[in-house]
């Protein structure tokens, strides 16, 4: 159970309209390393992670995980806000717009619809947190590539900090690999634990 506070992780006042950065910053919304995907794979992920303290980091990253797509999703609604039919066309933005028209849809930047396809839950916990390392860092090399794309220091500033996040987020799973490695035994693990080989009853 969560308590949810009505305000942004990071504060996401964007003044300009600017629909080119919204194309591509709407992949961190639901592309194949963005905020949904993150959020479904670590809060999946959990239920078969046999340590207490790495369910407890799987649920808090997956939790923050919905924040920052909370975050992306005001940065793209602000960036689209107000948007005359120029302004759209002149962006390549009225893909988008004839379809959405300025609501928030998760996609990549090549406009693929999220899909669960982007992420892993497999049940292994070894696999699943060298998965979860692997994303923290292509969704960190995403941000460098946005802050590459952008100009605007009212977008690059919420970018900045999630980015930041995303390297927290990998040290995280990395003290969480440690503990799985250091305790993981045939009474903890299924391919070893005979009672996965017993007939069920």
């Amino acid at each position: 159970m969560w308590i949810y506070e009505k305000k942004l992780q990071y504060p996401v006042k964007i003044r300009r309209p600017d629909p080119a950065a919204a194309k591509v910053i709407i992949t961190q919304l639901g592309g194949p390393d963005g905020e949904l995907a993150a959020s479904m794979r670590y809060l999946s992920q959990r239920y078969s992670m046999p340590f207490k303290e790495v369910i407890g980091v799987l649920n808090d990253i997956g939790t923050e995980e919905l924040a920052h797509l909370e975050m992306i999703s005001a940065i793209v609604h602000q960036l689209t806000r107000n948007m005359t039919i120029e302004q759209i066309k002149e962006a390549g933005f009225d893909t988008y717009f004839v379809d959405h028209t300025a609501g928030i849809y998760p996609q990549a930047a090549s406009g693929t619809p999220f899909s669960a396809k982007f992420f892993q839950s497999k049940g292994d916990a070894i696999t699943d947190l060298v998965e979860d390392m692997a994303a923290e860092q292509k969704a960190r090399t995403t941000y460098d590539n946005i802050l590459r794309l952008v100009d605007d220091p009212d977008i690059k500033e919420p970018i900045k900090f999630l980015r930041e996040r995303e390297i927290v987020h990998f040290q995280r799973f990395g003290e969480a690999l440690r503990i799985v490695q250091d305790n993981l035994d045939s009474r903890n693990f299924y391919a070893f634990n005979p009672e996965f080989d017993r007939p069920r009853r």
